[in-house]
């Protein structure tokens, strides 16, 4: 049995997969699914699950699961989102501010941008997308919506190129880029689960089975680096006693003790995958 976390991944691995067992397509996104469901329709062996991956535990028991052969995560957002404009994920073009995977949550990004106090904003832009002119940045939101509500995806680029000064604007990378994603981890909430879904996945796996994780940035791919050594688990006595006495117990081994890079084929096929790391861990 095979479980894939992204229902609208690759067709050729999804059909590798389904002829091999049966494929579980998980995805928060229902646009995301019904599009999967349409590319892969000729497909047998598949459930797709409207659903998150954090919760992949109580998933597999709704479905009567036990344990899976391997685990797939794709974290981030899609390709598909991306290039849906009206989700108003991209800093690209005009759409109206959401950034919500499943839209049936209440939390949108126009909320976040609008009602967040400043400094509620200056710590996600930092944490969330390493900006470093987070507060000049927070500061003209917060100027800018005494007058009016900031409601799409281009009053808030516009506003973010004017709170950064030109010096430090890099031509290879869109000033927004940074904040747009802070602001789809905050409404999203992609980090602070992380790394108890990567030690609950490892534990819906069987003995030998392995766990793949796809990062797009260092947030997500420290999380999934954290929780991979601790799983693995490490040995503290002393050296100098000659047996261990700590008792640690292993969980499985890393089977990348560095992350996996796109191959330069890969990466201009497809640019997106610039920023990917592979990261696998195998159960004992």
């Amino acid at each position: 049995m095979e479980l894939c976390g992204g229902a609208g991944h690759s067709y050729e691995i999804a059909k590798k997969l389904s002829k091999s067992g049966l494929l579980i397509g998980i995805d928060r996104d229902k646009e995301a699914i019904s599009a999967a469901k349409e590319k892969m329709k000729d497909l047998e062996n598949v459930i797709y699950y409207h659903g998150n991956h954090d919760n992949i535990k109580n998933i597999l028991d709704e479905l009567k699961i036990k344990s899976v052969d391997g685990i797939l995560l794709d974290l981030g957002v899609s390709s598909y989102q991306l290039d849906e404009r009206n989700r108003g994920f991209s800093y690209i073009g005009d759409a109206n501010l959401d950034m919500r995977m499943d839209t049936s949550q209440e939390l949108t990004a126009k909320m976040v941008v609008n009602e967040y106090k400043e400094e509620q904003l200056i710590k996600i832009f930092f944490e969330y997308g390493e900006e470093k002119f987070s507060k000049n940045i927070a500061r003209k939101i917060c100027e800018y919506r005494k007058n009016k509500q900031i409601e799409t995806t281009k009053e808030l680029v516009d506003i973010i190129e004017t709170s950064i000064p030109n010096w430090s604007k890099n031509k290879n990378s869109h000033p927004a880029k940074r904040v747009f994603q802070a602001i789809r981890i905050e409404v999203n909430d992609e980090i602070s689960p992380l790394y108890n879904t990567v030690r609950n996945s490892i534990k819906c796996l069987k003995s030998g089975g392995r766990l793949c994780i796809i990062t797009f940035h260092s947030l997500e791919d420290r999380a999934v680096k954290n929780a991979y050594i601790d799983a693995e688990g490490k040995c503290t006595c002393p050296p100098e006693l000659p047996y261990c006495v700590c008792n640690y117990v292993s969980e499985g081994k890393i089977i990348t003790k560095k992350p996996i890079y796109p191959s330069d084929e890969e990466q201009k096929e497809n640019s997106r995958s610039k920023s990917a790391k592979l990261r696998i861990f195998e159960k004992n």
